[in-house]
């Protein structure tokens, strides 16, 4: 990298940790170009050079987050666990709760006047994470047995619309595969979302115990529901 590439680098940086910073405190509604600016003592003409909006600032920050997540479950997952699903479980659980502010921005109430680039960078890393967790339940699963897995009855429209994912999307799996994952991972997402937004206050300090109780139970449903 050039001199000039490295100060903006360095710069972009800067701008990244200071927003991130005031998520921290005042949530992702309170993220304004103008606050991360005064932040950094600078002009938010100064901050337009490298974010040109707070659209472009949030989609740096929405990719970054997925980026840590999907490295924190994949670190989980290459760790070859005996039990691939609840070791990735709780690395998701982990990061939520250590990074509250990224996961309320990524999985939280979406952002009013914020619309993602279609297809763009953050739908590109949020597959990274949902790639992952599809690997820790489905490797080793042979084709055909994930296409007779033990799914709720599909409608012929919701077999039709998981069939058109891109592979990408759903990792080439099969409509009853596919519907057993979306099972999944909504189970999954409930349990991280009552821990991390703090309504399951009233168990601590015994949340972890009821989270690994039931991911095994939602592993064990999921082995029980794809034949062999």
């Amino acid at each position: 990298m050039s001199l000039r590439e490295r100060r903006r680098a360095a710069a972009t940086r800067e701008i990244l940790d200071a927003a991130k910073a005031r998520m921290s405190e005042h949530g992702p509604a309170g993220l304004a170009l103008r606050a991360v600016a005064r932040d950094l003592d600078m002009t938010v003409q100064a901050l337009y050079h490298y974010f040109p909006s707070r659209d472009d600032l949030l989609t740096a920050l929405i990719v970054e987050a997925y980026e840590d997540l999907a490295a924190a479950v994949r670190t989980a997952l290459d760790a070859a666990p005996p039990e691939p699903f609840p070791a990735v479980a709780e690395a998701f659980r982990t990061w939520a709760i250590e990074h509250r502010a990224q996961f309320q921005l990524i999985y939280g109430t979406p952002l009013p006047h914020y619309r993602a680039p279609h297809e763009g960078p953050t739908t590109e890393a949020a597959r990274k994470v949902t790639a992952v967790l599809r690997a820790a339940l489905f490797d080793g699963c042979a084709e055909e047995a994930l296409a007779r897995a033990d799914a709720p009855e599909l409608t012929p429209e919701l077999r039709a619309r998981l069939a058109e994912l891109p592979p990408e999307a759903r990792g080439e799996l099969p409509p009853p595969a596919a519907a057993l994952f979306l099972d999944a991972w909504a189970r999954l997402h409930g349990l991280v979302v009552l821990e991390a937004f703090g309504h399951f206050d009233f168990l601590a300090p015994l949340q972890a115990e009821v989270f690994r109780g039931a991911v095994r139970s939602l592993a064990a449903d999921v082995r029980r529901r794809v034949p062999g």
